[in-house]
């Protein structure tokens, strides 16, 4: 079996979906990786670096997908970079299917065999091929990052000859995986940290870190997928009207809630923003999907009411170096798991294949 890493076309994505090190794994058993001149090197991996490891670099785009069985995409393949697809060919990129309704019939139509990488169960068994829970849990730490760069004081306590200096404090709106990195991350930096999450299953896992779990009195159940259900409006109104006044203490806001599919809950008003302090800085992890914060500006930042809000929709590849790490160890492991003897083994009665697979004859 051959697969292709292409060079993504978006200027803003450094990442690469498979990484010279991955590349020596698969080799081992028996997957060849064909790679588009220059695809690693806005995540710092050479051809040289890939044909070290036994890859084979091609020239262009077409001449790589042509050499090779499968596809590695980042983003989400267009309708005419799916017309470039070999027919009976394989593909593996984040596809969103419940929207993306289309593509996927251009998919079918092509007969290209295609597993949706942000479909992946996400069960016990699957975790090492989660794409999402990685990519979000660089995203988490680089929100820290930034919001501490965008903070016109002091993340940790200081005690100094001119008097002592309180800590930030940061409130994290969502205990999911980037949730809990950007909890982590708060905590290392030195900031008083909160954490809201409707499903209370998390609070220990909040705690665990040094965090505050937030009670509002609001309940929510977690999907088979791990997220927090929709809420009704009249608990979005109820969440909304607690969230501002705990909000109008804090000095960093980051909020990570999303619902495959849907678009971004609203959970931060304007009129929240307009009651922070001067300063203060709002970093919106689901900038797109809308973001949580009406004020929020998708893939800008944006000073509000005097407040930062940092849309940024592309923080996992500002991580380019680890976040391609992580990426390349999920999907060695679900080419492993889905072609463990070198070709492409579909067992619809496997959770993993069936799940994933969007497009394909019996699908």
């Amino acid at each position: 079996m051959k697969i292709a890493v292409l060079k993504e076309a978006a200027s803003h994505e450094r990442r690469v979906p498979i990484v010279p090190d991955s590349v020596k794994r698969l080799g081992q058993k028996k997957i060849e990786v064909v790679v588009e001149a220059g695809a690693g090197e806005r995540a710092l991996s050479s051809d040289a670096d890939y044909t070290k490891e036994g890859a084979t670099i091609e020239a262009t785009h077409a001449a790589t997908v042509a050499a090779a069985d499968a596809v590695m995409r980042l983003r989400i393949p267009t309708l005419d970079e799916v017309a470039l697809l070999k027919e009976g060919s394989t593909l593996f990129a984040p596809l969103l299917p419940l929207v993306n309704h289309d593509l996927v019939k251009a998919l079918a139509a092509r007969k290209v065999t295609s597993f949706a990488v942000d479909f992946i169960p996400r069960t016990t068994v699957a975790q090492m091929m989660d794409v999402l829970s990685s990519q979000a849990t660089a995203a988490g730490y680089y929100a820290v990052v930034l919001a501490a760069a965008s903070l016109p004081r002091f993340f940790p306590m200081l005690i100094t000859a001119a008097g002592t200096i309180a800590p930030a404090t940061l409130l994290v709106l969502g205990a999911g995986v980037a949730g809990l990195s950007a909890i982590g991350a708060g905590k290392r930096l030195g900031a008083r940290v909160e954490a809201f999450d409707v499903r209370k299953v998390v609070k220990e896992q909040v705690e665990s870190l040094g965090a505050v779990f937030l009670d509002l009195g609001i309940r929510g159940e977690e999907t088979a997928g791990g997220y927090a259900a929709e809420l009704t409006p009249e608990q979005q109104a109820q969440q909304q009207a607690e969230l501002q006044k705990r909000i109008a203490g804090m000095d960093v806001v980051i909020t990570t809630a999303l619902i495959p599919g849907r678009p971004a809950p609203k959970l931060i008003t304007a009129e929240a923003v307009r009651s922070m302090r001067a300063g203060s800085v709002v970093v919106d992890l689901a900038a797109e999907a809308g973001g949580n914060c009406e004020l929020t500006s998708p893939g800008e930042v944006v000073v509000r009411e005097n407040v930062t809000l940092v849309g940024y929709t592309d923080l996992p590849s500002q991580m380019a170096w680890h976040a391609s790490q992580l990426l390349s160890r999920n999907i060695a492991t679900l080419l492993q798991h889905l072609a463990p003897k070198a070709e492409l083994t579909l067992d619809w009665a496997d959770e993993i294949t069936a799940g994933a697979c969007v497009a394909g004859k019996e699908s």
